[in-house]
């Protein structure tokens, strides 16, 4: 029988801010990727979806909103 471990989840709070801050869900998942997998599994899918996002999001914000 497997037991689930509650602590091999990533919390909203940091998905969202590694989502936001991508350099701190590399370093999240750094820190757990041999201790909890799927933590750091969460950690770094939500920071490689940021990149994309911020570099759109900068590219916006210097074209279009401070020219």
């Amino acid at each position: 029988m497997l037991m689930k471990d509650h602590k091999d989840h990533l919390s909203r709070f940091w998905f969202i801010v590694s989502n936001a801050l991508p350099p701190i869900g590399f370093f999240l998942y750094f820190r757990h990727r041999k201790a909890y997998p799927n933590k750091a599994k969460s950690a770094l899918t939500s920071a490689m979806i940021g990149m994309p996002l911020a570099l759109l999001g900068g590219y916006i914000m210097n074209t279009f909103i401070l020219d």
